[in-house]
């Protein structure tokens, strides 16, 4: 299926995003899953027994025969979980319902993430994900894989580190508007930002993304029926993923060590290229983002993968803190204060408020917004990216 038969043919019409603090969950994973979809779908006006696919990602035992039972579904028609490591393929699981409706597999899909770290373990630390010749060296997190491909971006791209401060800076200025923001009412400054901890060079405590539990869940359904639902749905204008040859956390080796895993290789389109080419955009018709920071300085590669900032030194001059800023800058970025200071569900709630700024309710609205980016989580092995828009964008 080509980009421009994607285009339109899905919508999220129901939304719905639940957390907590770390180890705080009230329930299981199970349970938090069913309550989050039940409350997308009261989103949506729908029944939850009208859902005929489920999607998911990164992992979780709960599929779409055990959801679909608990909820008295009529059939399950579409069950996949999108495999990559962490937040990677967030984006493409949207993508993955968008393409089970857009062919006729299923009419009604939900997309789920659900994290109770206190029963399945924490993200932090995976072990199971990295090779011997990491773990040999101490190596053993995503802060650390991540750290080295970044330190890489500052020293051999020139990208300055202030750009990584910016980012986390502008996320805290909008998690001060958003009261379920982890961030509210705990406002960051330099000085602040500059004196914490460092955690692995050259990431700071606050250029990493929280661990939150709870679960998220999206609802989506054709483009059609999407009209007669809401006026405000969110249109899946066109989604890509995947990762250049050789891109991978597990080699670790690759030619392209400085890219957030969206970049193509020469003479080659990428991630990236191809999201814009499905669309029949570019990076400078979109008016919001919302990106994956598991730390700043992968989703500051992100960006400059995409097009939205340039590389090198000159990335400095785009991404600052009043440009990243609703309201105040041409790339509004992470509104909802993004998983560093608003919460983290392995990245899904990103997608909630992509949607969100669609529909003109996020707590830190973009005037206007037509078209909202999603990126998926960024320097994983797989990488995946969404593109929204407006019924009047089609």
């Amino acid at each position: 299926m080509t980009g421009s038969l994607l285009r339109g043919a899905a919508a999220v019409v129901g939304v719905a995003d639940l957390h907590y603090t770390r180890g705080a969950a009230p329930h299981g994973e199970l349970r938090m899953t069913l309550e989050a979809i039940v409350a997308a779908c009261a989103d949506a006006g729908i029944s939850p027994r009208e859902l005929d696919g489920f999607v998911s990602y990164a992992g979780g035992g709960h599929d779409g025969a055990i959801l679909g039972g608990a909820l008295g579904v009529d059939e399950v028609r579409w069950s996949n979980m999108m495999w990559g490591g962490g937040g990677g393929t967030v984006a493409a699981a949207i993508n993955n319902a968008a393409v089970a409706i857009a062919t006729g597999q299923a009419e009604c899909v939900v997309v789920f993430r659900s994290m109770a770290q206190q029963d399945t373990g924490r993200l932090g630390y995976a072990k199971y994900f990295y090779g011997p010749h990491y773990l040999a060296h101490g190596v053993g997190s995503p802060a650390q894989v991540c750290a080295l491909r970044t330190q890489r971006l500052l020293e051999h791209d020139g990208v300055p580190r202030e750009a990584m401060r910016a980012l986390v800076l502008a996320a805290y200025r909008h998690a001060q508007h958003n009261p379920e923001a982890a961030g509210y009412g705990k406002p960051l400054d330099e000085r602040t930002y500059e004196a914490s901890r460092m955690i692995t060079e050259p990431f700071h405590l606050f250029d990493c993304s929280r661990e939150s539990d709870g679960a998220v869940a999206l609802v989506l359904v054709s483009g059609e029926r999407a009209k007669a639902i809401r006026p405000d749905a969110a249109y899946v204008l066109a989604g890509a993923q995947g990762a250049p040859g050789g891109y991978s956390s597990i080699i670790d080796n690759d030619d392209l060590y400085t890219s957030a895993g969206f970049a193509g290789r020469p003479g080659r389109h990428g991630v990236a290229d191809r999201l814009w080419a499905a669309a029949g955009l570019g990076p400078d018709d979109v008016d919001v983002v919302q990106v994956y920071e598991n730390f700043s300085g992968p989703a500051v590669a992100a960006l400059i993968d995409h097009g939205l900032a340039p590389a090198g030194p000159a990335a400095g001059e785009v991404l600052t803190v009043d440009n990243l800023t609703a309201g105040i800058g041409k790339l509004p970025v992470n509104t909802s204060g993004g998983n560093i200071a608003d919460s983290f569900v392995n990245g899904m709630g990103l997608a909630v408020e992509a949607v969100r700024q669609i529909r003109g309710t996020s707590t830190n609205p973009v005037a206007d917004a037509r078209i909202s980016l999603f990126i998926g989580g960024p320097m994983a092995p797989l990488v995946s990216s969404t593109l929204f828009g407006r019924e009047d964008t089609l």
